[in-house]
Order: structure tokens, then C-alpha cells, then sequence
């Protein structure tokens, strides 16, 4: 029997490429067993678990970004979490680890090192977050989800999807879609999501938009994150919620989305052909940018600085683009052009050629 070791998490970009892999392996082989490393705190905490897989998890220690107290005390609990890593790998006498990055990946990496266990890793962004470029120098393989992610000795795979957002491609309904949400069959929909952990100023414009999008005749799925004060609400024309657990019905029901543009997202939006608005997220190291190149040279999507969106951007830009149908058809086209439906097949090879070498 093998036993894997899936490690990553804190965000859907790590989380759901995890998933797709775990459900990969276990249709691959039943006998497998598959074991989900991350952290309490993330958003692994409570989608490992309602996909029926056991998750085990340490410590979340962010890497220190300055000399300061922390960074003093981050030596200790790093070397602590890499030996309960340690104590994982002998104890499951698990034969290979799988990273995605996140907070719990980089313990596990030289855990896996360090018992001289095999290490695939997967790297979601097209700028390698540093978990997964301090672990690229001791994997077997390592994967990555963009073409332009400079990651050296790297192999292209694409995203692992979700098998729901596979089987939305080949079999899905847009009418059953907009039916789960309670949306009206006929409209042309918006989707906006600020990505699993949501987006505050992307709520307040698009709160402030509605009366321009409903004089448009247009109507509104919004997922607001589970942080956002903003409560579930459902009325003619706009259904508002606090997360999806069906992104792949959320995608299929709407014509056009407005999006922070995590790695994730973009690939489940090209994979299903959904032209979008993307906002990038400005803090951290300028990976949503670097994620949604292609789709815009492909012409399947446009994008708009965080400062820069605004209530008269959705009149002047946004409500124009979804009113003109021949448009959005060609952004359609082209974003579906750059989608991969293939990533978790792609890993799961590369995984098994580690594994049976």
C-alpha cells in the first residue's frame, strides 16, 4: 500500500490543487493512503475534512521578513515543526510528500529531505511563493501550473482541478447552475468573488454598482469571502453569499466575473471559458499579476488596478462589455483557449514516475 503525504494550505490556491490530487490518487488506487498535512488555522482546516481525508497539522510559522523578535523565535518553532514533519513521515511510513506551498509546506520539505524521502513539487503561481522555491532545490520533480513561473528544471502541467470543475466542462448546465443559486435562466449574470478569503473594496464598489447593473438588466452572484460583514442575501437579480463550496456551478452560471486573480481562479475561469475583469490583490510579492498574463494576451480577459476600480469603472467598462454578446462570445473563446483540463493527470504521473523509480 502507499501512503501519501499531501502538504499545503491557507488559501483555495493551495488548498484545491491538493484536493484534486488526493481524489486523483485515491481513484488511481483504492488501497492508497492519503494523508493531508497543514494547519488549524487555514482554510484547509475544514475542506480536508468534508473531502473525508485526515489532516494533520502544525504549526503556522510565516517566514520572518525582518530581524525583530519574531524572527528570533521563529528558529526554534521551525526546527520544532520540521521534526514533528519527521515524526509524520516515519510514523505513517508515508513514501512520498506533495507540496503546494503554504505555511505547512516548507517543514514537511526538508522533512522529506532529511528521512530521504521522496518530494514532488506543485508551484500554483506564476511567481513561486518561497516555500516552494526554497523546496524546489531538493524535489524529485517540480511542477508548475503557469508556463511563464521561473522555476529552473521545472515541468509544465497546469492546474489540478477539482474533478467537479472537469466534469462542468464536458457536462455542465447553465441553466441547472443559475437554478442552484436561484438566479433567473435568462439573464446575463455576473460573477464577482474576491477569491476564498475575499476582497473588501471589491464588495463596496460592486455594492455601490448594483442600481447601474440592474438598469442593465443584469444580475449578480456575489461571494463576498467569509471575513466580509456583509451578510447572505437573495432578492430579484442579486444573490449574495459568504463562500462557494460549488465554484464549479458558480462559474457555469455566470456570462462574465469580476475576480481577484489567484492561481486557482484564473485556471478553474479559463477551464470553464469564463472571460473576466481581473483586480489583482496589491499586497504581497506580484503574483496575481504575473497569473493572469496569458489570458489577457489571448484577449480572454481584461484587468484594472485595485486604486483604479470603482463604481463608474463597472458603468463605463464592465456593463458595456456584458451587453455586447458577440464580445463576451470572442473572451469566451479565448479565455477557454488558455484553460487546462489536464493538470491533475499530468501530477499524478509525474508523482507515480517519482515513486517507482
Amino acid at each position: 500500500m502507499m501512503r501519501y503525504l499531501l502538504t499545503g494550505g491557507g488559501t483555495a490556491g493551495h488548498v484545491n490543487p491538493l484536493l484534486a490530487v488526493a481524489d486523483a490518487i485515491r481513484l488511481d488506487d483504492a488501497t492508497a493512503e492519503v494523508l493531508a498535512l497543514g494547519t488549524a488555522e487555514g482554510l484547509e482546516s475544514r475542506l480536508v475534512a468534508e473531502r473525508g481525508y485526515e489532516l494533520l497539522t502544525i504549526a503556522k510559522l510565516p517566514f520572518p521578513r525582518r530581524p525583530n523578535a519574531y524572527a528570533i523565535a521563529f528558529l526554534p518553532r521551525f526546527a520544532k515543526a520540521v521534526k514533528t514533519c519527521r515524526r509524520i513521515i516515519r510514523v505513517r511510513k508515508i513514501d512520498v510528500v506533495v507540496g503546494f506551498g503554504g505555511y505547512a509546506s516548507a517543514p514537511a520539505y526538508l522533512a522529506a529531505a532529511l528521512e530521504k524521502v521522496p518530494l514532488v513539487i506543485h508551484e500554483a503561481n506564476a511567481l513561486p511563493g518561497l516555500a516552494n522555491r526554497l523546496g524546489a532545490g531538493i524535489a524529485k520533480v517540480i511542477a508548475v501550473a503557469f508556463k511563464n513561473t521561473p522555476l529552473k528544471n521545472s515541468v509544465h502541467v497546469g492546474m489540478p482541478l477539482r474533478r467537479e470543475i472537469v466534469d462542468a466542462a464536458t457536462a455542465g448546465s447553465q441553466a441547472a447552475a443559475r437554478k442552484h443559486f436561484g438566479l433567473a435562466a435568462d439573464t446575463p449574470t455576473l460573477l464577482v468573488t474576491g477569491g476564498s478569503l475575499g476582497a473588501r473594496h471589491i464588495n463596496q464598489v460592486v455594492e455601490s454598482s448594483m442600481q447601474v447593473l440592474e438598469a442593465a438588466g443584469i444580475q449578480v452572484l456575489h461571494i463576498v469571502g467569509g471575513d466580509s460583514d456583509l451578510g447572505p442575501l437573495k432578492e430579484k437579480g442579486y444573490v449574495r453569499i459568504a463562500y462557494c463550496d460549488r465554484m464549479d456551478l458558480a462559474i457555469l452560471a455566470a456570462d462574465f466575473a469580476v475576480s481577484r486573480a489567484g492561481a486557482s481562479t484564473v485556471c478553474e475561469f479559463t477551464a470553464l471559458g469564463l472571460p473576466a475583469l481581473y483586480i489583482p490583490y496589491a499586497v504581497g510579492n506580484g503574483e496575481q499579476a504575473k497569473n493572469i498574463t496569458e489570458v489577457l494576451a489571448a484577449g480572454g480577459a481584461i484587468t484594472v488596478a485595485d486604486s483604479d476600480f470603482s463604481r463608474e469603472f463597472v458603468a463605463n467598462q464592465v456593463v458595456p462589455l456584458m451587453s455586447n454578446s458577440k464580445n463576451l462570445d470572442a473572451m469566451a473563446s479565448a479565455a477557454r483557449r488558455c484553460g487546462n483540463l489536464d493538470g491533475t493527470s499530468q501530477l499524478l504521473a509525474l508523482i507515480k514516475g517519482v515513486v517507482s523509480a
